[in-house]
């Protein structure tokens, strides 16, 4: 094990070596047991980019910490970066900081919907997202994603149109979706954008993973999609996902409808803050020099998620799942395993390997866990052959 990560060469990345984390006070790791391998949440177990270390390490050295905003260029690099890798056109004011991804559609709720009003999401989904309408003390309106025999879940654009009531007023979208991994298509973006824009609503996009995607699946940011899209839509990305910075809690909010910026920044209302020191520094420093290292990253991801489908097809046939389009999360279906107490449990108890609980991401999560791959080829392995000594030794 290291506590330090650098580049094994020139253009190499070494995501190989298993940093020692239980000597941070890591919550994926200081949550169980010594003797438990935590494979939960969603924090990949590589260190960032050596730019954002050295950038971080820079900062420090100055040893003045006070308050700071983004350096004059970052929204600007962000911007360049939406066009050449979405083909996205917007302007340097359309970039709204943020402390963070949930903060930012909470923040939406509270800009754009009342209590006796909705927001309608679809399900199983992330935790926060389901949790957001009590959150914030307004109406939650639940489209169920349709399971297919194979395991891939796709869109009922009928249950989705028939979904949207009076009452609802924004429409909080996972995309890439966590944690069911699938990327949607332009079609199926186009067809909720139509959706939404005939019953005026507003569309709040969690696109934290849309940099995490795989081969033969681009993602698209809904808002790119038609100029009436973007005049609706909030679009929340972050370096965090991507670039493994997620304490240093940086993001932002495309917004490029002047009103609907406003709207939404009036209502942060002296509760919501922005990035810290570090926070602006480590996402300048991904978006200006962070690109081979995630081209690396996404060529380490994909062989780990063939590996871990194989795995579990092959040795642990009671289990099923599908390859994701995107992200780093495997979404497992153990309802066939007949196993005496949730999932979850099990595995923490008769493995010693932790996965998020399925009903986390709703009722329709009950008998499901996820599986974080972002992390060395040896961990996974040791994860993997936890899962299948617990199972045999039903």
């Amino acid at each position: 094990m290291t506590e330090c990560y650098t580049p094994t060469s020139e253009g190499s990345f070494d995501f190989d070596t298993i940093i020692d984390r239980r000597c941070t006070e890591s919550v994926k790791w200081k949550l169980f047991e010594q003797d438990v391998l935590p494979m939960w949440v969603a924090d990949m177990d590589f260190a960032s980019p050596p730019a954002v270390i050295q950038a971080l390490r820079a900062r420090v050295e100055c040893g003045a910490y006070g308050y700071e905003r983004a350096a004059p260029d970052l929204a600007d690099l962000i911007v360049d970066r939406l066009e050449r890798v979405y083909d996205w056109e917007v302007s340097p004011q359309a970039i709204v900081f943020t402390p963070g991804v949930v903060v930012g559609f909470n923040l939406a709720v509270r800009a754009w919907v009342e209590q006796d009003q909705a927001i309608l999401y679809q399900t199983p989904v992330y935790g926060p997202i389901l949790r957001a309408p009590e959150t914030m003390g307004v109406q939650g309106q639940s489209m169920a994603l349709t399971r297919g025999a194979d395991g891939r879940y796709a869109i009922d654009m009928d249950r989705f149109a028939a979904t949207v009531t009076d009452q609802t007023k924004l429409f909080l979208l996972c995309s890439p979706h966590n944690p069911v991994g699938r990327v949607f298509t332009r079609e199926e973006l186009t067809a909720m954008g139509e959706v939404c824009l005939r019953n005026d609503l507003v569309i709040c996009s969690d696109e934290i993973h849309g940099d995490l995607v795989f081969s033969g699946h681009p993602h698209t940011p809904i808002a790119s999609i038609s100029p009436e899209l973007e005049a609706r839509t909030v679009t929340l990305m972050a370096p965090s996902k991507t670039f493994n910075v997620p304490g240093l809690h940086c993001s932002f909010a495309v917004i490029p409808d002047r009103d609907l910026r406003d709207q939404y920044n009036a209502a942060r209302g002296g509760l919501v803050g922005s990035p810290g020191v570090m926070g602006y520094t480590a996402a300048r420093a991904a978006y200006a020099e962070g690109e081979p290292w995630l081209a690396a990253l996404l060529e380490y991801l994909e062989p780990n998620r063939d590996f871990a489908v194989a795995t579990i097809g092959e040795q642990m046939p009671d289990l099923h799942t599908t390859a994701p389009e995107g992200t780093y999360l495997l979404w497992i279906d153990c309802r066939d395993a007949d196993l005496p107490v949730a999932p979850h449990e099990f595995f923490l108890d008769k493995g010693k390997v932790a996965f998020n609980d399925g009903t986390f991401f709703g009722p329709s999560g009950e008998g499901f866990v996820r599986l974080n791959f972002g992390c060395p080829r040896t961990l996974l392995e040791e994860g993997l052959q936890r899962m299948k000594t617990a199972l045999d030794s039903r």
